[in-house]
């Protein structure tokens, strides 16, 4: 299923995709989440009252309707369809093509958030509101919202604190990051994945897409196999242990079942189950408490011995041993330095703690 609003997996399978899983072969059913559906579905009531106070205000009906929608709720809203698909037990394996951000992962991150809410706004809240509805009327002239509006907010944010404990399920989920060997894409790649890392949720391996193959070798495409393999290098180290998963650029284009067979062996063809869990723990863990941070990184063919922390801006370097690791940082550590470091266990504990002014 897609859940990316520039949807592409029609043209990718070739066939036509709709809102419904649609049968592709025998084993595979396709879809293509319409965020619009998704949206009037679960968002209908207060879209509705929303549009009409800004119309009330003098907002043109147009603008009002896209003020309505929440900025980048789109995937949220779409993203709905996999809690139905996963409590539905249809499917053997449910694959998601999100859009290229992780910023919807990042927004199912904060339950405790969505909890308050509950707990909060509409709850003992929404009795008040009951009572003063007819006073704001008279006296404001303005409509608060109904109890349709309540309840349907209320169920979304049910609904994404159910999905936030999905997704978080290492056993039944996991995150497959999917990039070209450029320096720019993989740079993203290495940010959305301690993002990801950050949130607790699990990434069992790294598919590198359109890799020059040796051949080109001595070939106007020499030049770009050796800025490839420069970042592939960075890859293997900025992503381990996980599995590395590269795919070749073809002599042609990735399009229809019979290309999308060939993708599939070059990437899994030594592994067993594709659809199984290829890693199974987070290789990175960062904890942060606003004045000190912990990095726990594993480091699972590493031994005890050299060892050396530099950071660059937002990335730091790790040697053990001659390997090394890049892993980027998020920016609230900005303002703190990385410290004492030891081994615990097979990973490198690394503690980050707040530059004073004497140092």
């Amino acid at each position: 299923m897609s859940t990316d609003p520039a949807h592409s997996l029609a043209d990718v399978l070739d066939i036509p995709v709709g809102h419904a899983p649609a049968a592709v072969e025998v084993n595979l059913w396709a879809q293509q989440v319409e965020a619009q559906v998704e949206l009037e579905r679960h968002w209908g009531a207060v879209s509705k009252w929303l549009g009409a106070m800004l119309v009330e205000r003098g907002v043109d009906r147009i603008a009002a309707e896209e003020l309505t929608v929440p900025p980048g709720t789109d995937e949220l809203f779409a993203l709905l369809q996999l809690k139905a698909h996963a409590e539905s037990d249809a499917w053997d394996v449910v694959i998601v093509d999100c859009a290229p951000t992780g910023e919807t992962l990042r927004l199912l991150s904060f339950p405790d958030v969505a909890r308050w809410w509950l707990d909060k706004v509409f709850g003992r809240e929404a009795q008040l509101l009951t009572a003063a509805r007819p006073l704001a009327r008279a006296l404001l002239d303005l409509n608060l919202p109904d109890e349709a509006v309540f309840m349907e907010v209320q169920t979304l944010i049910g609904n994404l604190i159910e999905m936030h404990d999905l997704l978080r399920d290492g056993e039944r989920v996991t995150v497959r990051l999917v990039m070209t060997p450029e320096r720019m894409v993989v740079a993203e790649a290495m940010r959305t994945f301690t993002y990801l890392n950050l949130y607790g949720y699990l990434c069992d391996a790294v598919v590198v897409n359109r890799v020059f193959p040796p051949e080109v070798d001595g070939t106007y495409f020499a030049a770009w196999r050796g800025l490839q393999r420069e970042q592939l290098e960075l890859v293997d180290s900025g992503f381990a242990p996980l599995p590395i998963l590269r795919a070749p650029f073809f002599e042609q284009e990735v399009q229809g079942t019979e290309m999308l067979s060939r993708l599939g062996d070059a990437l899994f063809g030594g592994v067993e189950d594709p659809g199984a869990v290829l890693h199974a723990s987070i290789s990175q863990e960062l904890t942060y408490d606003g004045d000190s941070a912990l990095l726990r990184l594993e480091l699972p063919f590493a031994r005890k011995g050299d060892l050396s922390l530099k950071q660059i801006g937002n990335e730091l370097v790790v040697r053990v041993d001659g390997q090394k690791r890049t892993i980027s940082l998020p920016p609230a550590l900005a303002a703190l330095k990385p410290g004492r470091a030891r081994f615990e266990d097979g990973a490198l504990v690394v503690s980050f703690e707040a530059v004073t002014a004497d140092a």
